[in-house]
């Protein structure tokens, strides 16, 4: 047989700063903790086979090393804390020996539970080849996105995509030879566009391989992990999401604390104007008493600059 069969038996660029996190999923856990977490798996190949999108879980030390080792590991994580698939998506798997056989064009489907995304939200993940030995059958991967008012699963083949029209990144769209589907876990992105409002929408990594399976030219085996949703804050959001200043107004100390801990590495107070009135080198202490008894009474922006972001709010000195 031209393909290993290791699967068959053995089927977490966007910066942190000034983010917050709307969804993620690191595979960590089994295939059935997958299904429990509301991911759906539907594999409308043709022809199909009972092969589904799995979770990870190689029994290792492996004698032929998958996905860069002989103990498998994610992107993040550890050991089996990935998801995969494989050629044997389509053709005929003998039910006795687990042994694949013939040809066909591969659509298998892993789509997420309902998440809320606005425009400018960045949706990343992590995926890589399985294998790299030295012949090399393409794999592509699609991240396609549904916005409908009913989430439609794809049904009745592999030229069927239900209501995931939208099509948000194609990884190695051509099917090119010669290991162009990355070989270590590299990050992929894609940002939410078109939306009227807020959306409660879906998304789906489709394995979609023609002439793929045992017989086929094209389709080995790939992972994803660290699926994440992210958006972008406002410096006003970021602070406060992230931080407490009381009493506001004073006319002497003000209080800044961290509501999670997060480090303080430096604080700038500036005027109306935009004029720099007070810098405070903090040093990483998650709240602090800043003086501001000195200043004219009015109206101050006070910046908190920390290694996840920055973030401003107003103070007024009585």
């Amino acid at each position: 047989m031209k393909k290993t069969l290791l699967s068959l038996f053995m089927l977490t660029a966007l910066s942190a700063a000034n983010a917050q996190n709307v969804f993620s999923y690191g595979f960590d856990g089994t295939t059935e903790s997958l299904d429990a977490a509301g991911w759906i798996r539907t594999n409308q190949s043709t022809p199909a086979t009972t092969t589904l999108w799995t979770n990870a879980d190689y029994e290792g030390p492996l004698e032929d090393p998958i996905f860069g080792s002989d103990s498998p590991v994610g992107h993040a994580g550890g050991t089996n804390s990935f998801a995969l698939v494989n050629f044997t998506s389509t053709g005929t798997i003998n039910p006795v020996t687990g042994a694949a056989s013939g040809s066909g064009n591969i659509s298998n489907w892993l789509i997420t539970p309902v998440i809320t995304v606005q425009n400018g939200d960045i949706v990343s993940f992590y995926t890589r080849k399985g294998t790299d030995g030295t012949e090399d059958y393409p794999d592509r991967l699609e991240l396609r996105m549904s916005s409908a008012t009913t989430h439609t699963t794809p049904t009745g083949g592999a030229t069927n995509v239900g209501s995931f029209t939208t099509v948000g990144v194609t990884v190695n769209p051509t099917l090119v030879a010669g290991f162009v589907y990355p070989k270590t876990w590299t990050q992929y992105t894609f940002t939410v566009s078109g939306l009227a409002a807020p959306t409660a929408v879906k998304f789906a990594f489709r394995y979609f391989v023609n002439n793929g399976g045992a017989a086929g030219a094209n389709s080995d085996i790939i992972g994803i992990d660290t699926f994440s949703v992210d958006r972008t804050l406002s410096t006003n959001d970021f602070f406060a999401a992230n931080f407490a200043v009381y009493p506001n107004p004073s006319n002497g100390l003000v209080n800044l604390a961290s509501k999670n801990n997060m480090a303080i590495n430096a604080i700038q107070i500036t005027d109306l104007n935009g004029r720099v009135v007070r810098n405070i080198n903090t040093n990483g202490v998650s709240e602090t008493q800043i003086n501001i008894s000195d200043l004219t009474t009015g109206l101050y922006f006070l910046n908190v600059q920390t290694d996840s972001g920055s973030g401003t709010t107003k103070i007024v000195k009585n």
